[in-house]
């Protein structure tokens, strides 16, 4: 007899404790009401918001997995998913400490870089729209959109604002092995964030993940909003060839990327409980 996971999950959100439009608490709302079983809180290089999050899950029927996204050093842009964290540990608070300085360089930077490429946009109006006071490019994207220089938050990473193009400035020092051994101290694993964004040729990336997996990497994103079925599938292998989890999520951000709605990415993604089965099972 077959059966049928129905059980779905989306490890990737982010709130408006970093720069998602959602509080917290709304973010597992909407979870619940779109049919989620679980989801992971992702924020970028903060934890603040889990509590009200995990709050939240045991008032909506959600299991909230406590969660953060870490921006580290690499040639392009990287980031390392940590889940199932204690997000009191001091080793992580420690770290989370000295990324604010980076943070607030590089959002500085940012907003020069748009300058000198001709947009009227600043600092302040970004922080305008990150009630959570962790600012990130999505916020800036938002601005631009708002000014219409853009047609959507979507056209800003692409032509202004991602890895490689003229308004991104990447001055992460967080080196990625410290990263997962940093989430490994508070108790959790650490995964490898959307490695296609990383835009490095499929051979480098297999040698990247050699030195991740030297490092203690646990796992890498097998599903995510960008996927077709060609490249859900060559990740997946990817992980299976490198004694890797994985893991999945669609990087919801709501009215920040309205075209990636929670659970489903652009229309058809569904991640079954079983993945989060798995990574669960890194834990014992």
């Amino acid at each position: 007899m077959i059966v049928i996971d129905t059980k779905l999950i989306d490890l990737h959100t982010h709130s408006t404790s970093s720069d998602g439009s959602m509080t917290p608490a709304e973010l597992v709302k909407h979870a619940a009401q779109n049919g989620l079983a679980a989801i992971a809180l992702t924020d970028h290089d903060t934890v603040s918001g889990v509590e009200e999050a995990v709050r939240a899950g045991e008032r909506y029927g959600v299991e909230v997995v406590p969660a953060i996204e870490f921006s580290v050093k690499s040639e392009t842009e990287t980031h390392i998913l940590g889940f199932f964290i204690d997000i009191h540990n001091p080793v992580l608070q420690g770290i989370l400490s000295e990324i604010i300085e980076k943070r607030i360089e590089r959002n500085v930077m940012t907003a020069r870089l748009l300058q000198n490429l001709g947009f009227d946009v600043t600092l302040e109006e970004a922080k305008s729209l990150a009630p959570g006071g962790i600012v990130g490019r999505a916020h800036f994207a938002r601005v631009m959109l708002n000014k219409g220089y853009v047609s959507s938050v979507k056209e800003a990473f692409e032509k202004y604002l991602s890895s490689g193009k003229p308004a991104y400035f990447g001055n992460q020092k967080l080196e990625a092995k410290t990263a997962i051994e940093a989430i490994h101290s508070a108790g959790g694993v650490a995964f490898l964030a959307h490695p296609h964004l990383i835009k490095i040729s499929d051979e480098r990336l297999e040698n990247f993940l050699d030195e991740l997996y030297s490092y203690g990497l646990d796992g890498l994103e097998g599903y995510y909003t960008d996927y077709d079925g060609e490249m859900q599938a060559k990740f997946q292998a990817m992980a299976k060839r490198h004694g890797l989890k994985i893991s999945g999520g669609t990087d919801f951000h709501a009215a920040m990327k309205p075209h990636i709605a929670i659970g489903r990415g652009l229309g058809n993604m569904a991640i079954p409980y079983s993945v989060l089965e798995e990574i669960k099972q890194q834990l014992k």
